[in-house]
């Protein structure tokens, strides 16, 4: 897999440019700010984007605003984004487009190697990955009039492994349940949130969305 790592500091964008090699992918470029990530993602087209949400020019949402525009510019192109905070509108922003392809970590995450490579290679795969932390801090922070109240609890706590890009599979091994059993729970989901099937969307990531909006 070919990465592109976008961070403002030398000392994180170097150190996952020495990590990503060892997982088994290429780095094809680091770069320090929003608009040369948007350069760089049409010059060099990644597979895959590591960015950083606040970097220069306004150390705001800087990388998340370009890394939105590099996927527009270049549809499919996946982009697992970095923070020092819990924000879950950053995640909701990232992944609004409802293509999937797309990550929210904390950067703590990033010293557990098998965390990583298992976020990248889910986002990778047009999958969708939430930091725990967020996905803890949105069961927290839930209205009373919340969507995610049709849900039984065992079909939430399914929709929250989903949001953390777990696959069927692995959902079954955590909840110790056949696989035919989560997929009727991931069935039940998709028909109480009412996203129905379409050949435009897709709705794992649509589920996650609406997790995200339940707050």
């Amino acid at each position: 897999m070919r990465v592109l790592i976008a961070d403002d500091s030398v000392l994180l964008r170097e150190g996952l440019a020495r990590l990503i090699p060892e997982l088994g992918h290429e780095v094809v470029g680091t770069v320090g700010d929003g608009p040369s990530l948007v350069t760089a993602v049409e010059a060099l087209e990644p597979d895959l984007a590591l960015v950083d949400v606040r970097m220069p020019p306004n150390h705001r949402d800087d990388g998340l605003v370009a890394a939105i525009e590099a996927r527009r510019r270049r549809p499919g192109t996946a982009v697992l984004v970095l923070s020092q905070y819990v924000e879950e509108s950053y995640a909701a922003e990232l992944l609004a487009d409802g293509r999937g392809g797309a990550g929210y970590l904390l950067k703590d995450r990033v010293e557990d190697l098998d965390t990583l490579e298992s976020a990248i290679n889910t986002v990778a795969a047009g999958g969708t990955v939430l930091d725990p932390e967020v996905v803890a801090q949105l069961f927290v922070q839930r209205r009373t009039d919340d969507p995610l109240d049709r849900l039984t609890a065992r079909e939430r706590e399914v929709l929250s492994w989903m949001a953390e890009g777990r696959s069927n599979p692995a959902i079954a091994e955590l909840l110790v349940v056949s696989g035919g059993a989560v997929e009727k729970h991931i069935g039940n989901i998709f028909s109480k949130l009412d996203l129905m099937p379409s050949g435009d969307d897709h709705r794992r990531v649509l589920a996650v969305l609406a997790f995200l909006r339940s707050r």
